[in-house]
């Protein structure tokens, strides 16, 4: 009679939904990359909104108006680059991993152009200087050390493509190298009690030291975060690792003679 009772009290429990007294009830593992996938969207659209911001006047206001090709095919490649970060974040958001693997490829494009055109305008801008000071010298490595941090992280990213945790995460990170050029316009223009706290450079206020702290800032939180909820710390600090090399090294490289001979050298080059 008993063992009728309890059958006849478990099937009523099952058509209810509710499991039997004493069975194991299964608990839903959670995706440690769902919460990443759906803010690294907003995160990478922040980050397009904010430089077409900083960009507006001098820049995508002006397209008619600018004194050659450089800044045109500048502006072409990282504006190529935001709308892929944020076209494959949505793809994640939205579940359709097969469509962002297919679309990821076109980065093996967009990356080189990034770094051609980059290393271009750069070069540019500093082939008609009668003498590399030290705020040219600081300059150059402001923007070849950020395509060197970012080229790092990238091809952290592109070397976990298989595994979407690492992937994901280190993707998020290589925006950060890029930062400055977008924060030091938005300081100028919105912020400009904050010019005279940062350090100068032969009296040249250095306004990308204030997009580092940001940046740095930001990765921190990161790395608190993917600790506290996922219990990983392989990402976040090697990424943070990453850009102090890049941040000291913009602060110090223009003292050093053999940064001062790749300097004459680069503008030597026939670059543009």
């Amino acid at each position: 009679m008993t063992t009728v009772v309890d059958q006849n009290r478990k099937r009523r429990q099952r058509q209810a939904g509710k499991p039997p007294a004493g069975a194991a009830v299964r608990v839903a593992t959670p995706n440690p990359n769902r919460l990443l996938n759906q803010r690294s969207v907003w995160l990478f659209g922040a980050f397009a909104m904010a430089m077409l911001i900083a960009f507006w006047p001098t820049y995508f206001s002006r397209l008619d108006q600018q004194p050659s090709y450089h800044p045109h095919a500048h502006g072409l490649a990282m504006t190529a680059w935001c709308v892929l970060l944020i076209s494959q974040a949505w793809l994640m958001r939205t579940g359709r991993r097969d469509l962002h693997r297919g679309i990821g490829s076109v980065s093996y494009v967009i990356v080189p152009l990034m770094v051609v055109t980059t290393l271009n305008f750069v070069h540019f801008r500093l082939r008609g200087a009668p003498v590399l000071d030290a705020v040219a010298l600081y300059f150059l490595a402001l923007v070849v050390n950020a395509l060197v941090a970012f080229l790092v992280l990238y091809g952290l990213a592109i070397y976990h493509r298989r595994r979407p945790a690492q992937h994901a995460r280190f993707m998020v990170c290589s925006v950060f190298p890029l930062f400055t050029p977008v924060t030091d316009r938005l300081i100028g223009r919105y912020l400009p009690e904050i010019v005279p706290l940062v350090p100068r450079i032969d009296g040249s206020p250095v306004l990308p030291v204030a997009g580092f702290l940001l940046a740095d800032l930001l990765l921190v939180t990161l790395a608190v975060w993917d600790w506290r909820t996922h219990r990983r710390r392989d990402v976040f600090p090697a990424a943070l690792g990453v850009l102090l090399l890049y941040h000291v090294s913009v602060l110090t490289f223009h003292r050093f003679p053999a940064w001062q001979s790749f300097a004459a050298w680069f503008v030597t080059l026939p670059l543009s």
